[in-house]
């Protein structure tokens, strides 16, 4: 008798129920401007999970990672290459700087992550960011600078210019890479013609780069695979818990961050469909990650911004410099406006609530719950800059609890006007906060429910 395979979708006329779609995905996004500690939450549901995914972005994304003392950066990694029982994944949304790659899990070899190559799947419809997206992203930046007077603050990995590419339809994939070399080739040359065309000033050795590309492509791929059929199989499959990590946050989304101060790929929650290729039916769990106080790195509008002992002090304690970049990051206070505003586009689920520590020594602390244009509170969040920039923030002032909270290891351990600060937050976006991080490492997340 032959029976159908249970994982193959219903015949035509038969209606799946929703219980049916197979595995729910957990996703975990930046809630603010990036750097929330995203890096920690993911670490945390690692430890349990089967896949752990990458959707967008590139190696313009810095997570650090501590464990058992020794601290990692990831970039173009998933986080979960730490756990050695899960599947690392980097899906079609991702930009990959080949070199990057190899160099960042070389660097995290060294460190004591064994067998990270064995780990990794690599989807075939990444597009590729070679050295001249990089230097291309460069001349840009100084472009703008001597245009406008002011540039976009890129990290300069080549991001912009490889998604460029992508959308204008003359960039290579992995697929490209791995299939005819001599066709690769050509595309290869005819793509640094057209930039050179652009920027004069661009030198490419294109041999060189070829003979390097053909190097990479062969330690490349054993890991690549069909992207969109391997998680189909993985949601379709046995019971599997599988987990995205969105890099870079809300308001540096293409289109929801404050344009054109973003990165150049969609990091809410519609990422991680396109980028993995899996239906929205298959998203379970949302979790927005949010500071305590809010920073930012590069130019743009920030309300809640602290140009004052404040911002400095946040700035200080905690250690709020750049992971990619290694930039000195703004701090200002907790900007509820536009966390409201990521969980309108993402739909949270729950919040995790990092570096809550970092305010323990201040007297009082403040909480943007409102922005006023012309002295009306407005109920949106802008989407033109110049009025972003005119916005006046409404604030709620709290106690500060002056204790030390690094201790803390559940809700009790909080001080009450701790608890209360938290409350606060959760009655105001509507979200339950599921963890609340007091330190680096992994033990320090409160895990609340």
């Amino acid at each position: 008798m032959n029976h159908k395979n249970a994982n193959q979708p219903a015949a035509t006329g038969q209606k799946r129920s929703r219980n049916d779609a197979g595995n729910k995905v957990t996703v975990v996004l930046g809630a603010q401007w990036g750097d929330e500690g995203k890096g920690k939450v993911v670490d945390l549901l690692a430890t349990e999970a089967d896949f752990v995914c990458r959707c967008q972005g590139g190696n313009n994304a810095g997570h650090t990672v501590v464990v058992d003392g020794k601290e990692y950066d990831f970039h173009l990694l998933p986080s979960g290459i730490i756990n050695p029982k899960s599947v690392s994944l980097i899906g079609n949304g991702v930009v990959i700087h080949l070199p990057g790659l190899f160099e960042e899990g070389d660097k995290n070899e060294k460190k004591g992550l064994k067998g990270w190559e064995k780990r990794l799947i690599v989807s075939d419809r990444a597009h590729l960011v070679f050295d001249f997206h990089q230097v291309v992203d460069g001349l840009q930046e100084t472009e703008r600078q001597a245009q406008e007077g002011k540039n976009i603050g890129t990290t300069k990995k080549g991001i912009g210019p490889a998604y460029s590419s992508k959308a204008s339809r003359t960039g290579l994939r992995v697929c490209d890479l791995l299939g005819d070399f001599k066709d690769f080739s050509t595309r290869f040359k005819n793509l640094v013609r057209q930039y050179q065309s652009m920027y004069p000033s661009l030198t490419v050795d294109v041999e060189d780069q070829l003979k390097k590309l053909k190097e990479y492509s062969e330690r490349l791929r054993p890991m690549v695979r069909d992207g969109v059929y391997y998680m189909y199989e993985a949601l379709h499959g046995p019971p599997k818990k599988i987990l995205v990590e969105g890099a870079n946050a809300a308001l540096l989304d293409i289109d929801f961050g404050t344009y054109p101060f973003v990165t150049s790929s969609n990091c809410t929650v519609g990422g991680a469909c396109t980028g993995l290729g899996i239906p929205p039916l298959n998203i379970g769990d949302v979790f927005g990650v949010a500071k305590a106080y809010t920073t930012r790195v590069g130019i743009g509008a920030f309300p809640t911004e602290q140009l004052n002992a404040v911002g400095e002090l946040l700035q200080t304690r905690g250690h709020e410099v750049g992971v990619t970049t290694g930039r000195k990051r703004r701090c200002g206070w907790l900007d509820l406006v536009i966390v409201r505003y990521a969980h309108m586009i993402n739909g949270f689920t729950a919040i995790a609530l990092t570096k809550l520590d970092i305010l323990d020594v201040l007297d009082e602390i403040k909480v943007g719950v409102a922005y006023k244009l012309n002295g009306k509170r407005i109920p949106h969040f802008p989407a033109n800059m110049d009025v972003l920039q005119k916005v006046e923030v409404e604030y709620e002032t709290f106690p500060g609890w002056k204790t030390d909270t690094s201790a803390a290891r559940k809700w009790n351990d909080l001080p009450a006007k701790a608890q209360n600060y938290i409350r606060f937050i959760e009655n105001h976006i509507g979200v339950p906060i599921k963890w609340v991080g007091v330190g680096k490492s992994r033990e320090c997340m409160i895990q609340m429910f």
